[in-house]
Formats: structure tokens, sequence, C-alpha cells
């Protein structure tokens, strides 16, 4: 389905952009409200957090490798984030999706929350703390129905908040001509370029060893991260990629394929031979 045009409002409760933020598309009843974790209190002195609701818990390892989802529901969101604020470690920030009018029921909450499940797992964007989503729950046509409509709503709103959880990291991946390649002595990596940075696909090849110039240093630090988060699993001379990942730049992900520095908009090619920078920036009109 196309993307349409969307007026989206967020709302800052205590002026503070880095505080809560409260988001919905002004035409729809459904809320996502972001809450950092230290300021947990002042969400539970809001009267939306008494609602049933979805929530979603955010977190990353200290590299930025291992992003990190837990999904839940709840009749009672203020106890529930208190529960979690004490008993789970990994969570930076929760967003909950509720209703403006307080019509969720805990059949939506159900469905949604098997359904979230589902789809982040199979976006692969984040690991997932729940496991698997388990089985979907009975809920009749007309209600399902509204789900998910929800669920479309929620989902925009949380990306919009800068947590796209359900977007797949490579969407363009299955166009040849959007795919570039990074090969070098013992490497050959896969990749796409996307709004979000640079994702090297899964079952590229990259060099294990490090070049003398970049051991001690903060590149070799990144390498090691990505093989103790599971992104990378090292085999004999060579490190596998695991899954599609997200790099803030082609050179980062130039650096964890070949092992020493590089510049990515030249190391990645596209089938042709033109380099990243060739097809994407100055093919770019001015």
């Amino acid at each position: 389905m196309t993307p349409t045009p969307k007026t989206i409002q967020i709302f800052l409760p205590g002026g503070d952009p880095r505080g809560l933020r409260v988001a919905e598309i002004t035409t729809r009843i459904v809320q996502v409200i972001e809450v950092p974790r230290t300021r947990l209190d002042e969400f539970s002195r809001m009267p939306e957090s008494g609602q049933v609701g979805v929530y979603f818990l955010f977190g990353a390892d200290e590299s930025g490798a291992d992003l990190q989802v837990y999904i839940g529901q709840t009749g009672d969101l203020r106890a529930r984030l208190a529960s979690h604020g004490t008993k789970k470690v990994f969570w930076q920030r929760a967003l909950v999706l509720i209703s403006r009018t307080n019509s969720l029921t805990q059949t939506h909450a159900l469905f949604l929350e098997w359904h979230c499940l589902k789809l982040a797992t199979e976006a692969g964007r984040y690991r997932v703390e729940n496991g698997n989503a388990g089985s979907k729950p009975h809920t009749p046509a007309p209600l399902e129905a509204d789900c998910l409509e929800i669920f479309e709503t929620g989902g925009i709103l949380l990306a919009t908040l800068g947590f796209p959880v359900f977007d797949p990291l490579a969407r363009g991946a299955s166009r040849a001509d959007e795919v570039f390649q990074c090969t070098a002595a013992g490497a050959n990596g896969r990749g796409v370029l996307t709004d979000d940075g640079f994702v090297v696909l899964k079952g590229s090849v990259g060099r294990r060893a490090n070049v003398p110039s970049i051991q001690g240093t903060p590149s070799e630090r990144f390498r090691a991260s990505l093989v103790e988060a599971g992104v990378m699993r090292e085999e004999g001379e060579k490190v596998i990629f695991e899954k599609d990942h997200l790099f803030g730049s082609p050179s980062m992900a130039a650096v964890a394929l070949l092992g020493r520095s590089a510049n990515g908009w030249e190391s990645w090619k596209a089938k042709d031979g033109r380099t990243l920078d060739e097809v994407k920036r100055r093919a770019a009109p001015s």
C-alpha cells in the first residue's frame, strides 16, 4: 500500500523534548506515549497510566549493536511499568499504545500484543526479548479488524518517535539494482543503503583478522562487540553475518567486513562497478 500524507501531533506534557512525549494522528483515537525510564513517576501521575494498553520496552547494549524490545499488554499500565522498572534492567524507554477514548479492551490488547510480537520478530530490526509470539488469541472478526487499524496507526507513531520496530531493515534488498557489494581478500559482503543508514545483509562474509593499524582502537572493539552481540559469527578465518544489521554509515559497515579502515562510499559497489558514491551521491540532483 502506498503511504499517504498524514498530520501527526506531538505533545510535550512537561515541555521537555527528551521527556514524556505524546504522539497522535489528529484524525484518529490512538495515542502512543513515550516514557523515559527516569520519568516513570511523571507518567504514573497521568490519567492515561491507569488504562488498558500495549507497551514496548526499548533498550540496547553499550555498543548499540544489539537493539532490544520487550512487548506486553496490561489492564494497568501504571502498575506494570513500575514493576518492569525494578525487575527488567535492559530498557531505557517505554512506549505505550492507548486509546484517547479509553476504549481498548483486554481482548484488543491480547490480539495487539500477539500481532506486534509476530511482526516485530519477522522484521528483525530489534531482538525481541519475549521469545516467540505464541498462538493467535481468539478474536471476533469485527474486533480483529479494529485491532489491525489500531496497529497500523500505532506502527506509524512508533516510527515517528524513532522506534520503527515493525519495519524490515532492508526493504529494498529484493531489487538487485539496490544491492551493493564490498569485496576484498577474504571478504564478500552485500548491503543496501536505506533511510536509516547502511544495512549489511545476512550471509555476508568478512575477514576475521584485524590489520595492525586498528588493533587496540575503537574499530577493533566495535568489531568484537558485533561478535559478542551475535550479529557476526566467527568461522575459521572469516566472520559471517547471522542477520541483517544496520550501521550508521557505509564506512562503518565496510570496517566491520574488512577489519581495516575504509571509505564505505568507495568500497561498496553496484553490479556494474560504480561506487556507492557514484550511484547515490554524485547522481543526486543538485
